[in-house]
């Protein structure tokens, strides 16, 4: 009798394991590798999980250099996530692709953004007038400095360079030369492939009275005179100077985390890789301005809801969304990564702190480029340099031609 109670016993169980399962619904969630967002997505997913018992969530991440590829194979065939993160320059390709699904207006909407992201958030996850994307965090730049290296180079080391002036002439103290004239420590991390490109095309050409775009940004206008100024002030730093130069010492972050880079200009998400360098003393400042004027770059990666995501699984997705991109969540990824909280309320919190309040000042003039297509109008930038720096192409010819395969790019992508 006993032994038959234990077999009901097992049988209730299993039973009750069943309805369980199948009240329960699976969203799966996409991102690329990178150590501490993937760290702290896993404790956040199983906090969600802890108040949401009838939602599971798996989490499923990609090298970042072949994310894009298993995007394109998987999602058309029925085979990707029902949430995907993304690179916010990345999404008019999504959308045409038809990756993605327009969030319902009901919960994400002109109201819903203006009361709880920077402006330049709403602009750039809209589409055709309907958006697409929610981030959690957002990305500024600004000038990371070596104390130590300051300092013995006989520079006040809490006192970085505040224009663009100063950092020319602070880098060319800063650099130093073996025997031979080769470069062993650079003053300035020059890096088009890292935060270069995109300190040129925001940053550098507005500086020096040009507009990269029309409004609209299908229309390239930085190879005026003006921008013509920027781009040779930026490779005169590498030509003339020789301060820095592209992959020295392996990379522009390397180099900065390992002592051979005095400065680099990069971003909001390295707080938390260097925190992690034992003995390494360094400060962020504020971009270095030019006859006053400031400028910088806004960035930030976005999750949205894939296409053919419905039913309950698309109620699940919802709810997982808001709660990823909450303020408890971005107060959490700036701590745990170093990104920045992309709802402005959250800003106050952390203005008087010397590494964060730099990147937060910056975005109150930052500009989001609102590309087409990223990665090949990024290309174009990094090889324009790469044509001055190593075919010794004029800065002037170089930039024309540059702007012309970046109309080409637009155009090509506005035909289709």
């Amino acid at each position: 009798m006993l032994k038959r109670n234990n077999v009901l016993v097992v049988l209730l169980f299993a039973i009750l394991a069943f309805a369980v399962s199948a009240q329960t619904v699976t969203i799966t969630y996409w991102q690329y590798y990178y150590e501490s967002k993937v760290k702290l997505m896993d404790e956040l997913i199983q906090k969600f999980q802890a108040a949401n018992p009838g939602i599971k969530v798996e989490q499923v991440t990609f090298p970042y250099e072949s994310y894009n590829q298993k995007v394109a194979a998987s999602i058309p065939a029925g085979e990707g996530p029902d949430i995907i993160n993304l690179f916010y320059g990345w999404l008019p390709t999504y959308v045409k692709a038809g990756y993605l699904a327009e969030l319902p207006a009901s919960d994400f909407n002109k109201a819903y953004f203006d009361k709880n992201f920077y402006p330049f958030v709403a602009e750039s996850v809209q589409f055709g007038g309907k958006y697409y994307s929610v981030p959690t965090a957002v990305r500024t730049l600004s000038l990371f400095w070596n104390k130590k290296l300051f300092k013995d180079a006989g520079l006040d080391p809490n006192t970085p360079p505040k224009t663009l002036e100063e950092l020319e002439a602070y880098s060319k103290k800063l650099s130093k030369y073996d025997a031979q004239g080769n470069l062993i420590q650079a003053g300035l991390a020059m890096q088009p492939t890292g935060q270069g490109h995109n300190w040129i095309r925001e940053i550098l050409f507005r500086q020096f009275g040009n507009t990269p775009y029309s409004s609209d940004y299908r229309k390239v206008t930085y190879a005026d005179a003006n921008g013509v100024a920027a781009f040779k002030w930026y490779t005169d730093r590498i030509t003339k100077d020789k301060v820095g130069y592209p992959n020295f010492a392996t990379d522009d972050v390397t180099a900065f985390k390992s002592g051979k880079a005095a400065m680099n200009i990069d971003g909001s998400f390295r707080i938390a890789t260097l925190k992690a360098v034992k003995d390494l003393e360094w400060g962020v400042a504020e971009l270095p301005a030019y006859k006053g004027i400031k400028s910088n770059y806004a960035s930030f990666w976005t999750h949205g809801i894939v296409a053919g995501t419905s039913g309950k699984k698309l109620d699940a997705a919802i709810k997982f969304l808001k709660y990823i991109t909450s303020p408890e969540v971005q107060e959490l990824w700036l701590e745990k990564v170093g990104e920045l909280p992309a709802n402005p309320g959250l800003s106050e919190k952390y203005k008087n702190d010397p590494v964060i309040s730099p990147f937060l000042k910056g975005l109150a003039y930052a500009h989001a480029t609102a590309f087409v297509d990223e990665a090949g109008q990024r290309t174009v930038l990094v090889d324009a340099v790469d044509e001055v720096v190593l075919k010794k192409v004029d800065p002037a010819v170089a930039l024309k031609n540059a702007a012309a395969k970046e109309q080409a790019l637009i155009d090509d992508f506005w035909k289709q």
